[in-house]
């Protein structure tokens, strides 16, 4: 069972980044940013009001109960989220494409498949990395926890799942074979688009 102490900063930090992420992200969207913003601000009290309820009978099943609930109603923000968001990069990387003389162009996204931007491609490549690597690898990059790392990870879908979509996987554990792997695919793409 989490502590309360870090069930509020769970609350704090999720509910935190989405609304970071409106107010960053959905600048001269106000409308739509500000009612997801109120609605983060609604989920944040009625979360916190439940942690510090007083007429708990059972503690731990309680808090597990707000734990689930704040990762369903903040998994639920976070699509309104997306999907505007995604939107707008779906109109701004076609202008882009259709400035582009190369044979091919590559989109990158961590959640490609998940917003179902893969329909948009011609051909998908899946990159994969066993988790603790890619938790390395992020918390390098981005100077974030492992807890809010994990928390966006969550929210993606397994590489099972979106391999099932993808034309090709490549793993990228060693770089030697990481970069033979990317070789064949840029050979096979020249062929396919030239």
């Amino acid at each position: 069972m989490a502590s309360i102490k870090n069930l509020k900063k769970d609350i704090n930090y999720v509910l935190g980044d989405i609304i970071d992420e409106c107010l960053v992200t959905l600048t001269g969207d106000t409308k739509n940013s500000e009612a997801i913003v109120e609605e983060a601000i609604v989920i944040f009290d009625d979360l916190i009001a439940k942690v510090n309820a007083k007429d708990v009978e059972n503690k731990k099943a309680h808090f597990k109960a707000v734990e689930a609930e704040l990762e369903d109603r903040a998994g639920k923000l976070l699509k309104k989220v997306n999907k505007i968001i995604h939107s707008k990069v779906a109109h701004h990387f076609k202008k882009w494409v259709d400035k582009q003389n190369g044979v091919y162009c590559i989109k990158e996204t961590a959640i490609l498949f998940e917003s179902a931007s893969y329909k948009l491609c011609d051909y998908t490549i899946l990159i994969t990395s066993p988790k603790e690597e890619r938790l390395k690898r992020v918390k390098n990059r981005d100077q974030l926890t492992r807890k809010e790392i994990e928390n966006r990870m969550n929210h993606q879908w397994s590489d099972i799942e979106k391999s099932q979509l993808a034309d090709v996987v490549i793993e990228n554990v060693h770089l030697k074979n990481t970069q033979k792997k990317v070789e064949e695919v840029h050979l096979f793409l020249l062929k396919r688009f030239d």
